[in-house]
């Protein structure tokens, strides 16, 4: 698994055809073989050969389905460096310790299988958005046309033998149509002005996609850090919300290791709705999931699902060589995810909030990028709202980040047997911190933890995540091996202050 980069604009879509001229009827021809029901095609387009037979008229049964011209809508998507594709701490500065601090020397965690974060391309000048928008409105006209001519048709029929059709009563003019609540509608209706589409821009152009939701009435957004990275050290950062209108926002802080970041708004308006934050502690397999986001820039798209499963063990970073892993202990939902989701919410049944959307699992064998971007398979990851409200509220605080550790060095070999505490640290220092919580409960280096509290830990990876579900200061059980024999100690974890 890997996450997704952007950068990359969306190629401009081929104009509207022209709707054809009206011909004759053709005569009836012999069904196709095969026993199937003819269907109703679009209007081709005017051939490019003058001597070509003229098109059907709209509505004829026999007529050939129509060829897409060269260049039809919609192009092959675009191919876009992979975003996360080494899972796992590839590339982790030294000493970075991601709650267990691990070694350099022992990454060899399986990356092919990570799951990639969600930013959608951001479009670059000159027309990327353009041309997207262009591509939408040819899909509009296609629709339109297709319905206005079945329109005429049904009416020209209905003129010749009485319509049987009931309308909706319009006393009064026109009536917006009330949605229970509790219905996906309402839950959209309320949650969608409370959500905005990020656009993050580096000093040299290069940006991407995502989405955030009103934390406080103060202005604070979160989403996801991978969505804001591009527009650090000097960048642009804009949000906007479904109305159109748009804001600068500062990023406040970020924390790359959760995956989490906040941003304010310069001049944030006084009519803010932050979003009700549930609790992700309670929610149980099978409950009802709504996304929102931007994929693939479709800005303030809703899709539903469920939870398909929680405490998923997930790690994934961008692929570059200077890139740290994300770890998070993942509800895992199949409401469809795309690149553009991260950072969106994961809503309830209720409309609250139980995490914040930031990966998906891809199909395609190489990560997402190597060959065109892949889109959602059922298989997305939202971090835990209780574990992203902690990290946004100490970003608020102190612009830093907080993470509980172990104070000890352990393999990110990707395995089932446990987390493997290493024979030395990065940069040759030692693998269990004197003093730290480890040391104290006597752990060593080569004892393999096998639990943390009723937790199963079958890797480093899996182990950090599980760590960082906790607070600094909290006491957790640990169960490890040491030559066959299995223990258990109860330790309090510790804290470091920041990502470095």
């Amino acid at each position: 698994m890997s996450t997704e980069n952007e950068g990359n604009p969306v190629p401009p879509a081929p104009s509207a055809p022209p709707v054809p001229p009206a011909s004759p009827a053709a005569p009836p021809q012999p069904a196709a073989s095969g026993g199937d029901a003819p269907t109703a095609p679009l209007p081709p387009t005017p051939a490019s050969d003058p001597y070509a037979a003229p098109p059907a008229p709209a509505g004829d049964p026999y007529a050939a389905p129509p060829q897409a011209p060269e260049g039809s809508w919609p192009p092959p998507p675009p191919a876009t460096p992979s975003y996360a594709d080494a899972g796992a701490g590839a590339g982790a500065a030294p000493g970075t310790g991601w709650g267990s601090s691990y070694d350099q020397a022992h990454q060899t965690y399986d990356h092919a299988n990570q799951p990639y974060q969600q930013p959608q391309p951001a479009p670059k000048k000159g027309g990327g958005r353009g041309g997207l928008i262009a591509a939408v409105l040819v899909a509009a006209l296609v629709a339109g046309g297709l319905g206005g001519g079945l329109g005429y048709t049904l009416a020209k029929n209905n003129d010749d033998g009485g319509s049987t059709t009931v309308s909706a009563s319009t006393d009064g003019g026109a009536t917006q149509v009330k949605r229970a609540a509790g219905t996906i509608a309402a839950v959209a209706q309320g949650a969608l002005p409370s959500t905005v589409t990020i656009e993050s821009e580096s000093t040299n152009g290069e940006g991407g996609t995502g989405t955030g939701f009103i934390f406080d009435k103060q202005g604070h957004i979160i989403t996801n850090n991978h969505v804001v990275a591009d527009s650090l050290d000097g960048g642009k950062l804009t949000a906007t919300f479904p109305d159109g209108k748009k804001y600068e926002a500062e990023v406040v802080g970020h924390a790359q290791g959760y995956d989490v970041a906040v941003i304010k708004l310069k001049n944030p308006p006084s009519d803010l709705k932050p979003l009700a934050l549930g609790d992700s502690d309670k929610v149980a397999v099978g409950d009802e999931t709504i996304a929102i986001g931007a994929p693939f820039g479709l800005s303030n798209t809703v899709t539903t699902g469920i939870i398909s499963a929680k405490n998923r063990p997930v790690a994934s970073s961008d692929g570059s060589a200077s890139s740290k892993a994300s770890y998070m202990s993942a509800l895992q939902t199949d409401a469809s995810i795309n690149p553009g989701n991260s950072g969106g919410p994961l809503l309830d049944s209720s409309g609250a909030v139980i995490g914040i959307n930031s990966a998906i699992q891809s199909a395609s064998s190489g990560g997402l990028g190597s060959s065109g971007q892949s889109g959602s398979i059922g298989l997305g990851f939202a971090i835990p709202i209780n574990q992203a409200k902690y990290v946004a509220q100490q970003l608020i605080k102190t612009g830093k980040p907080v993470y509980a550790k172990i104070g000890a060095s352990v393999s990110l070999e990707d395995g089932t047997s446990g987390a493997q505490i290493t024979d030395s640290g990065s940069g040759g220092a030692a693998a269990v911190e004197s003093g730290g919580p480890a040391d104290k409960a006597g752990l060593k280096p080569g004892d393999v933890i096998t639990k943390l509290d009723d937790s199963v830990i079958d890797s480093g990876p899996t182990l950090i995540g599980e760590i960082w579900t906790h607070k600094p200061g909290d006491k957790v059980q640990i169960t490890y091996k040491r030559g066959g024999t299995e223990h258990t100690v109860t330790l309090t974890l510790g804290s470091r202050v920041g990502d470095n």
